[in-house]
């Protein structure tokens, strides 16, 4: 039971970071590489750090609650899982002012790359960090975190980019 709780709180940890640095730098590079103003970036960043932090922690809730019901067969106190789901809300958050501090210290030119690197080198120590938790090869799910969050990037720079020349 204590190892099944603790595999929710990591879900929770690893999906949260994880989607909010891939989130929000996809999103800061696509429109940033269009030649938007720091302010409008800023803005956009912080609106949907704000929004997707509370979308992802009811969304982890409410998923959550479903499945105690589906496994218990019976009704579940919705708030049994409201401290799984309050750390995807928490992690999200936070984390999504990794890609975003550049953009508020830099200008967008310098802001846009040292944002994509301290996102990437913190996709990597997630998957240090989700591997050292699992008892796994830390290097190896390190650069499989980083590949995976570095493809989203791409997606994201590469829509930017698509947009402007339409």
């Amino acid at each position: 039971m204590i190892r099944r709780l603790r595999a929710e709180y990591l879900r929770n940890f690893v999906f949260g970071v994880e989607d909010s640095l891939v989130s929000t730098i996809g999103l800061l590079s696509g429109i940033a590489v269009a030649g938007t103003e720091s302010k409008i970036i800023i803005l956009t960043g912080i609106v949907l750090i704000f929004v997707e932090a509370f979308s992802m922690g009811i969304g982890s809730l409410l998923s959550q609650h479903s499945a105690e019901e589906y496994l218990k067969q019976d009704e579940v106190a919705l708030k049994k899982s409201l401290k799984t789901s309050s750390v995807m809300l928490v992690s999200y958050f936070i984390s999504g002012f990794i890609p975003l501090a550049p953009y508020l210290i830099f200008s967008v030119g310098n802001a846009l790359p040292l944002s994509i690197l301290v996102s990437l080198i913190a996709l990597f120590m997630l998957g240090v960090f989700n591997a050292k938790e699992s008892g796994l090869g830390m290097i190896s799910h390190g650069f499989e975190m980083l590949f995976i969050g570095g493809l989203a990037i791409a997606v994201g720079v590469g829509v930017g980019q698509i947009v402007l020349f339409l």
